[in-house]
């Protein structure tokens, strides 16, 4: 009896949420890159389709669909889907990393935490490890928001982008678009 009183007490204080997963909400969620031009026009840029979710192991899936590239110029997202990304033979990019899902379980509505996430980037057939500071919020409905604290600095060169960049940047007829991209996200999920 002292067993089962003490399992009982025990499981009061754990979350459900540590047994939960959540899936990402596409109306919710941002994910936005910048681009800079001629040395000096900087814009910025997002992707309007992405599917996701974080397990109740703490495993972050984000399937970004390179196809819903928005940068509110029509030739422009053309060419970025033809030239750059190469989507008729590379559809999406995605990122797969963990969060320290005993940390999330202890959150209350309105607490954060901060984390140093490591993530696997595949991209346009190539897979590298990059490393992004997240701030982790617990928010009403057990929603979970994941946002980067500071860009994540992707750089053409390590995806095999390089050939692309200068396709774009002739195509535009630009002296120069960087190689170096700034992405930001701010990521809802769901319960």
């Amino acid at each position: 009896m002292k067993v089962l009183s003490g399992l009982a007490f025990f499981l009061t204080f754990l979350s459900p949420n540590v047994w939960a997963q959540w899936d990402l909400s596409n109306d919710s969620s941002r994910l936005n890159f910048v681009t800079v031009k001629s040395l000096k026009i900087g814009e910025v840029h997002r992707f309007e389709h992405l599917t996701g979710s974080i397990s109740d192991t703490g495993q972050v899936t984000l399937n970004i669909d390179l196809n819903s590239v928005e940068t509110n110029i029509g030739i422009r997202n053309e060419r970025i889907k033809k030239q750059l990304f190469e989507t008729d033979n590379f559809l999406q990019a995605t990122a797969s990393g963990f969060i320290n899902v005993n940390k999330v379980a202890r959150l209350e509505v309105g607490d954060t935490y901060t984390e140093s996430v490591q993530l696997t980037l595949s991209f346009h057939g190539i897979a590298h490890k990059v490393t992004n500071d997240v701030q982790v919020t617990k928010l009403k409905d057990d929603k979970l928001s994941v946002t980067s604290l500071m860009p994540l600095v992707i750089n053409a060169s390590n995806y095999g982008l390089t050939e692309g960049v200068e396709k774009l940047r002739a195509l535009a007829g630009l002296p120069s678009i960087s190689d170096a991209v700034p992405v930001t996200f701010s990521l809802i999920f769901n319960p």
